[in-house]
Parts: C-alpha cells; sequence; structure tokens
C-alpha cells in the first residue's frame, strides 16, 4: 500500500480490491453494536479543508473516530490560498503539532500532491477533493458500492471487470468523473461518459473510456448509471440552453431508468439537483444507492486510514472494542 492517496490513477488493481476488501470488513464492524475500534488510537488526524464541504468532511470525522483516532478540524476558509506560502506556512503548523496524516480539500487542483511532495511535512496526505482534478476516496466508495450491489457482499478478491459504467452530465468540472474513470478501468469496467459536448473537457478522447451523446441508447447495456452534479458555481459561461433542455436529453426519469437492465443501479456522489439531473421517482427508489453511498464513505475512508496509518495492528475482521471503548 502506498504512502499517500492523491490520485485514483495512482492506484493498481491490487492495492484497489485491498481497498474494497478491507472496506467490506470495516462495514461488517459498523453492524456490531459497538461500531469503535482501536486501531488509531494515539494518533492525530488533520482535517484540512480549504474548501466548503459538509459530507465529505463528517464522513472522514466519522471514519477517524471510529478508528479512535484523535481529530483536528482546521477550517481554513477565508485564508489566502492562492500562492504555495500559505499551504506551506499551515502544512509546517501541523508538522509541528505532530499530527500523523493530513486529509486535504482545495480548490486548487494539484493542492495534495504539492502537500505530499514538498517535504514540508512528514506525514501520509490523503486527497479528499481537489479543485476539477481528483477525488480518490469517492471513487471507492462508488467502486465499492457498485461491487456489493453488482458482484455480491461475498466478493472478496474480486473486480469489476466486464461491468459497464456510464457516467452523466457536467464531466468537464467533475473531479468525481475523473476519479471515477481511473479507478474503474483498473478495476476492469467499461465505462462510458454521456455529456452533452459543451461539457466534456479537452483531450477527453485520449481517457480510458468511450464518449457518447445518446444516453437512451447507452441506457440500455448499463449495469451502473452515475449522474453527476451540474455545478453552476464551476461554470462562468452558458454550456447548455435552458435547464429544461439539458434535463430532457440528459436527467434521468422513470421512463428513462425502465430501459436499462433489471439488475442495473442508479447513482449520485450528491448533492442531487432533483427535477433536473435526476426526479425524484428515480432518487427515491430501491435502484438507487445514494443512501448507501453515504454509509459506504464512512467505511472506505476507514479502510483508507487503516491501511496507511494501521501499521501492524490485528487484522480488522479480528480486532474488538477494549472495554473502556464499551463504556
Amino acid at each position: 500500500m502506498m504512502r499517500h492517496l492523491i490520485s485514483a490513477a495512482d492506484l493498481t488493481r491490487d492495492d484497489a480490491v485491498l481497498i474494497l476488501d478491507t472496506t467490506e470488513e470495516m462495514a461488517r464492524v459498523s453492524d456490531r453494536p459497538i461500531k469503535k475500534l482501536p486501531a488509531l488510537r494515539g494518533r492525530t488526524i488533520c482535517n484540512l479543508f480549504f474548501e466548503d464541504s459538509t459530507r465529505t468532511r463528517i464522513s472522514f470525522e466519522a471514519a477517524e473516530k471510529r478508528l479512535s483516532a484523535d481529530v483536528i478540524n482546521f477550517a481554513a476558509k477565508g485564508s489566502s490560498v492562492s500562492k504555495g506560502e500559505s499551504l506551506k506556512d499551515t502544512a509546517q503548523t501541523l508538522e509541528a503539532m505532530g499530527v500523523d496524516a493530513v486529509v486535504i480539500r482545495h480548490s486548487a487542483s494539484g493542492a495534495p500532491y504539492r502537500l505530499a511532495t514538498s517535504g514540508w511535512i512528514d506525514a501520509p496526505v490523503i486527497n479528499a477533493g481537489d479543485g476539477t482534478h481528483q477525488h480518490p476516496t469517492q471513487a471507492l466508495l462508488d467502486a465499492f458500492t457498485m461491487r456489493r450491489r453488482l458482484v455480491g457482499e461475498d466478493a472478496l478478491g474480486q473486480d469489476l471487470t466486464g461491468k459497464r459504467i456510464t457516467l452523466v452530465g457536467d464531466v468537464l468540472h467533475s473531479r468525481v468523473a475523473r476519479s471515477n474513470v481511473d479507478l474503474l478501468h483498473t478495476l476492469g469496467a467499461d465505462v462510458t461518459l454521456v455529456a452533452p459536448p459543451t461539457l466534456l473537457p479537452v483531450g477527453v478522447e485520449h481517457w480510458t473510456c468511450d464518449v457518447s451523446y445518446d444516453l437512451d441508447a447507452v441506457l440500455l447495456k448499463s449495469d451502473a448509471v452515475m449522474m453527476l452534479r451540474v455545478q453552476r458555481e464551476r461554470m462562468n459561461a452558458a454550456f447548455f440552453p435552458t435547464e429544461r433542455e439539458y434535463s430532457r436529453r440528459y436527467g434521468l426519469d422513470g421512463e428513462r431508468m425502465a430501459k436499462m437492465p433489471e439488475h442495473g443501479i442508479v447513482m449520485h456522489p450528491g448533492p442531487m439537483v432533483r427535477g433536473m439531473e435526476i426526479t425524484a421517482e428515480v432518487a427515491d427508489s430501491d435502484r438507487c444507492t445514494v443512501v448507501e453511498q453515504v454509509a459506504n464513505g464512512v467505511h472506505t475512508r476507514m479502510a483508507v486510514l487503516y491501511l496507511l496509518l494501521g501499521g501492524n495492528e490485528p487484522a480488522v475482521s479480528h480486532a474488538r472494542p477494549t472495554d473502556s471503548e464499551n463504556k
């Protein structure tokens, strides 16, 4: 297992399957009456968020606390982050505090890589989202959700070979799309992007996936369809005529969902824009995994933290809460 988790593209198939298998163990631990493990007791983890987040920050914090780590939440909103010096000063402050790992979200693509390779801090760095670049733990939790639904809960050691995954919507601004394309390709899945031409990035033809503009045709053979959020906050121009037109061509409603194979699932990284990207009928259906993805996010982040920091602790499946944790 590598020292940092910066990009989904850095993971080998064995790395990814190890994380998914460990996530399965963490999910089973979470089903116990006592959900805490002592694996990271005495370790200090800093959540360094230069960009607003609710889901990801809370998910990481829950994962850290379930592993008995001490948590520092560093909200950097309002700080000057446009130049490397600010990040450097913050990193050196954390180094002086003796943190054992840093979870960083930053609006600048490449900031986590800079932190991990700069020598400013001697601790593992986990990328919780950087600009429009990468969000590796999101891709891992998505892959875990797909494996559970499409392969089964007894799929230890298996990948997603042969599964057909479709990502729909605002690919241009989506770090989730980039991370998923990288990881799903590594895991053997066949990935197709569906989006208006204006919402596809330059060079997408070199990505390890197919591209289509016809959602209805692709749905017929999709094992999983992930609807991407239209990221208006990153848009500085009109990328499509109207919301109604976007919804008509690229939104998912009940009629479209019915075209999918019976086992097919619908996913969304959240937050959902109901009525535009996805209708309430689809979002609330049994085939939609949004709530599962949130729960699996905690399990996945527990697995990543455990593998990066767990050292020689006992295997997760054998770890038991101590008396002090039962109180």
